[in-house]
């Protein structure tokens, strides 16, 4: 059966089926069936070439070949040295300039930065050893209004006491001291958001009085005046949350410094003894008082009248 369509074997798959086809003479006596010859068979690559979307094959027309570019005409794909970009797209002596270039300005810019860091760091051995050099460098320019580093850090303890003169039913009497610091740091202590002015306002306030009166408590100018009624107005604002059984007429205040011992590791002795800044008697007016007790104490003085 092999031998009469085509004789190929069983296992043999035939690219095209035969068609047969009969002359213009009639089936009797005429010549016989003639077979169209079946085109030439398709290879594995151009099948897979020709397959549909859904995986069957389509008929390919006769005479058509898969057209393969010329590599003669065929535009160049691989990427020039010259089109990258940066210094990778120079040409060799270029790049090494530029990559010169680059250090020397590296070099510079550290050299800037190493020369500013010494000009605000405190005395040390290089500054003592290139300072002119350091100046020259830095002056005029490059000049620098401020220090990277405090030039005197604290190592002190600075507490806020004070003590009043009540009048009460028994008569004037005067109060033991009272850390208005120790208050402020018990507000602090183990609290996740502690108040601002627990923090600031009375360490501020000392400060303001401090840095403008002189050691013999003299206000200097217009700042010492106001720095005074300001420390007033906070001590009896303290107070006032302590009952002493009658009428503050009296305040005064003082400062207790103990400098930070040395630590443990340390060979250093330093005196650790409080050093007190006394100052004197303010009697108390109704301007030194909070809002409330002003008003008590003008209507107070108005009854009297």
């Amino acid at each position: 059966m092999d031998s009469d369509h085509g004789g190929r074997a069983d296992g043999e798959k035939r690219a095209w089926p035969e068609i047969p086809r009969r002359n213009g003479a009639g089936s009797s006596g005429g010549p016989g069936p003639e077979v169209v010859a079946p085109p030439p068979e398709q290879t594995d690559t151009a099948a897979d070439a020709a397959a549909e979307p859904g995986g069957i094959p389509g008929p390919e027309p006769y005479g058509r070949r898969d057209s393969v570019p010329d590599p003669a005409t065929a535009p160049s794909t691989a990427p020039s040295r010259r089109e990258g970009r940066g210094i990778a797209g120079l040409s060799l002596p270029y790049q090494i300039v530029a990559a010169l270039a680059l250090s020397v300005m590296g070099l510079v810019a550290c050299g800037h930065l190493a020369m500013v860091f010494l000009h605000v760091a405190p005395s040390n051995t290089l500054t003592k050893q290139h300072g002119e050099r350091i100046d020259d460098w830095i002056y005029p320019e490059f000049e620098q209004n401020w220090k990277l580093f405090a030039p005197n850090p604290l190592q002190q303890n600075i507490a806020v006491h004070v003590r009043a003169e009540v009048e009460g039913a028994d008569g004037r009497i005067t109060t033991r001291w009272m850390s208005l610091s120790h208050e402020d740091g018990q507000a602090i202590r183990g609290n996740p958001l502690p108040s601002h002015v627990h923090q600031n306002e009375l360490r501020r306030a000392w400060d303001f009085y401090t840095g403008s009166h002189d050691d013999e408590n003299r206000p200097r100018g217009l700042r010492g005046e106001l720095s005074e009624r300001y420390i007033r107005r906070i001590v009896m604002l303290r107070l006032s949350e302590h009952d002493y059984g009658g009428t503050v007429e009296r305040i005064q205040v003082r400062s207790s410094v103990r400098s930070v011992g040395a630590p443990p590791w340390s060979a250093e002795k330093i005196s650790t003894e409080p050093n007190y800044r006394v100052l004197p008697w303010w009697t108390v007016t109704p301007s030194d008082l909070p809002e409330a007790g002003a008003d008590q104490v003008s209507s107070g003085a108005e009854a009297e009248k």
